[in-house]
C-alpha cells in the first residue's frame, strides 16, 4: 500500500496510469486520498500514498499518525524525547530517535513502516497507528513521495534507516506534494499547497 509519499513529479504515459485517481494516482494524489479517508468517501484500499504530480503508484505517500511515549519493545536503543535536525544538500531533514538494530531496506524491497504526518503547524493528517496497521510499500521506487524513499533508504548525505529504527524526517515542497498541494476539494486543501511535511517513521522491516 502506499500512503503518505507527496513529490512532484511527471505523470507517466496513460498506459501506466490504468487506476490513477487523486491522491494515489491520477487525478487523485495519496495526500488527497488520505483527506477523503478522514471523510470516510474512499476506501483504505484507495487511499494509499502516491507523488501528486505523478500517477499510479507513483503517486503514492505515506498516511502517519501521532505516536507519543517510549518504544513498544524492550530495544538497546533508547529514544530521545527532543530531536536535531541535519539538512542533506537536497533540502531534506533528518533526526534520529532510534539508530535501529536490523539491516536497511534495499531498493525495490518491499517493507513495512509505521508513520505519522503532520503538517509544520502540527496538525496530524495521516496515521497508520490510528489505522492500526503499517504502511506496506515498495521503497526506491517511486511508491511513495520522493522525501520518503530518499528518507528511508539513504540518499545525498542521508544515511539509510535501520530495522527497528525510528526517524523524523522533514520534507520540503519539492520532495512532497509541492505547489498542488493535496486532499483539495471546495477550495481547501489537507496537504495546502507548498507545503513542509513532517512525518514520524519507524522502520519495522521487511514484508
Amino acid at each position: 500500500m502506499s500512503s503518505l509519499g507527496f513529490s512532484v513529479g511527471t505523470c507517466s504515459p496513460p498506459s501506466e496510469q490504468r487506476k490513477c485517481r487523486s491522491f494515489v494516482s491520477s487525478s487523485l494524489t495519496k495526500a488527497e486520498a488520505i483527506n477523503l479517508r478522514s471523510q470516510q468517501k474512499v476506501s483504505d484500499h484507495e487511499l494509499s500514498f502516491v507523488q501528486p504530480a505523478s500517477c499510479g503508484r507513483r503517486e503514492a505517500i505515506i498516511g502517519f499518525g501521532f505516536c507519543i511515549g517510549l518504544v513498544d519493545k524492550v530495544s538497546a536503543f533508547a529514544e530521545t524525547s527532543s530531536c536535531e535536525f541535519s539538512v542533506s544538500p537536497s533540502g531534506l531533514a533528518f533526526c534520529d530517535k532510534v539508530v535501529g538494530y536490523g539491516p536497511a531496506a534495499v531498493k525495490g524491497q518491499l517493507i513495512k513502516a509505521h508513520y505519522i504526518g503532520k503538517l509544520e503547524n502540527g496538525k496530524v493528517f495521516d496515521s497508520s497507528y490510528n489505522r492500526g496497521k503499517p504502511l506496506t510499500f515498495r521503497i526506491g521506487v517511486g511508491e511513495v513521495i520522493k522525501g520518503w524513499d530518499q528518507g528511508i533508504i539513504g540518499s545525498d548525505g542521508v544515511p539509510a534507516m535501520l530495522t527497528g529504527g525510528k526517524r523524523t524526517l522533514k520534507i520540503p515542497p519539492e520532495l512532497a506534494y509541492g505547489d498542488r498541494g493535496a486532499g483539495c476539494k471546495g477550495g481547501s486543501c489537507l496537504i495546502p499547497p507548498a507545503s513542509v511535511l513532517l512525518f514520524d517513521i519507524e522502520f519495522i522491516g521487511k514484508a
